[in-house]
């Protein structure tokens, strides 16, 4: 029988295959109706099935991953590592979504009246940098069992931060409660291994719909755009990340590809950074071999504020929005996006289409019509599955890269150590 991570990838396939000979039968089949009836069942199931087990999931692992890292006093050098990769990497996406955008000038010229009526009706959320900040500072520190229960993740990931500390500084006192969450956290990856039997099947049905129910007429009219932001992200994915990959741990893209692979098409399929950490977590730690602490402090934190394909989306889009207007951003404005975009998207939920939510603001940021949202909502769940994969990748190469980094200081701090010894006798 194939492995689970052949079993994915054709899955991903023949839903891709399906998806496009569902979208040729027309609106009228009655065989496509039934079918993405089906379809929409199975998918949402699954999704459905991973959402149940993400928030006890992420709550566990961080409070699990900051308890062990602060014993072993390697706490400190995983945040800097960690931060410095997810600051660094958002900005290099940034920055080669505006060059690339500067010089192909996406939506220059473009024909605007199939969205007439759209842009007429549509009325976007005003929200100023102001706001944002205050909204986001807001939603970080909230009552912890509502957040679990409504599954905000990003107070849930607050809480579980200042948890994983508590328990530490205890001691001896507080250890039962950290072998009780460590044994939770281990029957919550049980339960991920039972989902992921159906995830062929589920990834599947999600790509079918997704296919099957695409406006060609409306992909056609934008599609500069749609290329331009798949060819960026792609670029990103398959030079830049792994690029830094080799350039920190030397191991291969091909090693990363293959050991990474069912957390890339669950993400692609999904459009859920938040819904893929189940699956992240088990191919980081199974496939790609980071220690659970670190996987379980790095994993659930990117989630939540690691966003490479969404920053980049988010930057090409003000761009794309500028020339469908008329307006030529000046680099001074180009920085105001750059800025904006990074934080918007450290800010974006992990849900599909939440960078929608984050984009009214970077186009207010520049003096952008706010209503203009409405032009990318359209096309926004399809551009959606290629940056959500990027989200992802960039968190499982952020683990990888802060283990080996973490491995490398522990080993030279042995040998001083070592040489420090060796020089008092």
């Amino acid at each position: 029988m194939p492995s689970l991570n052949t079993q994915i990838l054709i899955a991903a396939l023949l839903g891709l295959l399906l998806g496009t000979g569902l979208g040729a039968l027309g609106d009228a089949s009655l065989t496509k109706e039934y079918m993405l009836f089906g379809a929409g069942i199975v998918g949402n199931l699954f999704v459905d099935l991973l959402k149940m087990v993400m928030i006890p999931l992420i709550f566990t692992s961080i409070v699990v991953g900051v308890a062990n890292l602060q014993a072993h006093h390697q706490a400190q050098r995983v945040w800097k590592y960690t931060l410095v990769f997810f600051v660094s990497t958002m900005a290099l996406a940034m920055v080669l979504a505006l060059v690339v955008s500067n010089i192909v000038k996406p939506g220059a010229g473009l024909h605007l009246a199939m969205f007439a009526d759209a842009m007429h009706n549509f009325e976007a959320k005003q929200l100023t940098p102001a706001d944002f900040f205050a909204q986001f500072l807001r939603s970080l520190f909230q009552n912890p069992f509502a957040a679990l229960a409504q599954g905000n993740v990003l107070p849930v990931v607050t809480f579980a931060l200042f948890l994983g500390v508590a328990l530490v500084m205890g001691g001896a006192r507080y250890q039962h409660i950290l072998k009780l969450l460590q044994e939770f956290l281990e029957l919550i990856m049980r339960i991920v291994g039972w989902i992921m039997k159906l995830a062929p099947l589920g990834i599947f049905a999600l790509l079918t719909t997704l296919i099957a129910t695409q406006n060609l007429e409306l992909l056609s009219t934008v599609g500069g755009f749609i290329v331009l932001v798949f060819a960026t992200t792609l670029f990103h994915a398959v030079v830049v990340l792994p690029l830094i990959l080799y350039l920190f741990t030397k191991k291969s893209p091909l090693w990363f590809w293959r050991g990474a692979r069912e957390a890339l098409v669950t993400a692609f399929a999904t459009s859920s950074s938040s819904a893929t950490v189940p699956v992240t977590l088990r191919c980081v730690e199974d496939n790609l071999r980071v220690r659970k602490n670190i996987a379980g402090f790095v994993v659930p934190l990117g989630a939540t504020i690691n966003m490479d394909g969404t920053a980049l989306y988010e930057a090409a889009a003000a761009l794309f929005v500028a020339n469908l207007v008329g307006i030529e951003l000046t680099l001074a404005q180009q920085l105001i996006v750059f800025c904006t975009a990074m934080v918007a998207s450290m800010g974006a939920p992990g849900v599909p289409s939440a960078g929608m939510v984050t984009m009214v603001m970077v186009l207010q940021s520049v003096g952008l019509p706010a209503e203009a949202i409405a032009i990318l909502l359209p096309i926004d769940r399809l551009l959606d599955t290629i940056r959500t994969a990027v989200n992802v990748q960039g968190d499982m190469i952020g683990s990888v890269v802060v283990d080996s980094l973490v491995k490398n200081n522990m080993a030279e701090d042995e040998s001083v150590t070592d040489s420090s010894s060796e020089n008092i006798r």
